[in-house]
């Protein structure tokens, strides 16, 4: 489970991984990741789909993120999220855009695959039904970051446009960047067949990445036409190569599309599915929750 621990929060019955590691260390932060269990939405998206961007009654949505505020005690008017369309926009988040999307898709922050910000109390939340949510946390600043990498975004290169915004906006230097890869679609589950082998390839052609690790991130599948894809190890290198150190990266294992029982997977339920959300925010919890 790596930095993840699975909390059971018994006033709002919510199931949640928190990044306990960080949390301890720093207490003015709060990361973490929900599972499906929780909630009141019914059907396929039963019970705790966070997201509004699929055919859930909304209001059902909107009631599990207002469970989820209460359950971390955080503002629901805090709530900040981005539009999501597996790119590699990334929007340097401010207090003007607290609150954006909690209640209406439409209103999410236009384009934005990641989101990043250096103030306190803006929750960033994104979406995920087996793509990687990728947690960036500079404890020096500080400032957080949070990217929405499905395959498309990370051969975009999504967590190096995050890592290099941080940069400019806040000046963090990446060797000081802590990182985690929350769960999602293991290379157990994921087959791949081309064109996406090709653009995993040329993605780490321009990265310079090594037959070994080249090895770890397209592994053989029992047709030879596909391969299987650790969609984890390859945001892993591309972090590498932005700089931040191997000891600072820690990812979760668990496969979403094996662990049905615990997460929404949009592969293994055949795209008629709720989305987990990851969250990551500074100082939030004295905030006026």
């Amino acid at each position: 489970m790596g930095p993840f621990k699975l909390f059971h929060e018994s006033e709002t019955m919510i199931d949640i991984f928190r990044i306990e590691t960080w949390e301890q260390r720093y207490p003015a932060l709060s990361a973490g990741f929900t599972t499906r269990h929780g909630g009141v939405s019914g059907g396929a998206y039963a019970t705790l789909n966070c997201a509004l961007h699929i055919p859930d009654d909304p209001d059902c949505v909107a009631e599990n993120r207002r469970r989820l505020a209460r359950t971390l005690n955080v503002p629901f008017e805090s709530w900040t999220c981005g539009e999501q369309v597996h790119g590699n926009r990334v929007a340097v988040v401010t207090s003007r855009d607290k609150g954006r999307g909690r209640l209406a898709h439409e209103d999410a922050i236009s384009g934005a695959d990641a989101l990043i910000t250096n103030e306190e109390g803006i929750w960033l939340t994104s979406f995920y039904a087996d793509c990687a949510p990728v947690y960036l946390f500079d404890p020096e600043t500080p400032a957080v970051g949070l990217a929405h990498a499905g395959w498309k975004g990370t051969v975009a290169f999504i967590v190096r446009e995050a890592v290099e915004a941080m940069k400019q906006a806040y000046g963090s230097r990446p060797e000081r960047i802590l990182a985690a890869i929350g769960p999602s679609i293991g290379a157990c589950c994921y087959e791949v067949g081309h064109p996406v082998i090709d653009r995993v390839r040329d993605c780490m052609d321009e990265l310079g990445i090594g037959r070994a690790e080249r090895e770890r991130v397209l592994r053989p599948a029992q047709s030879p036409e596909k391969n299987k894809l650790d969609l984890q190890e390859l945001n892993r290198q591309i972090m590498i190569k932005a700089g931040i150190l191997p000891v600072h990266i820690e990812i979760c294992r668990m496969c979403t599309s094996c662990r049905t029982d615990l997460f929404f997977s949009h592969r293994k339920e055949n795209g008629s599915t709720g989305r987990m959300v990851s969250w990551i925010g500074l100082n939030l919890q004295e905030s006026g929750a």
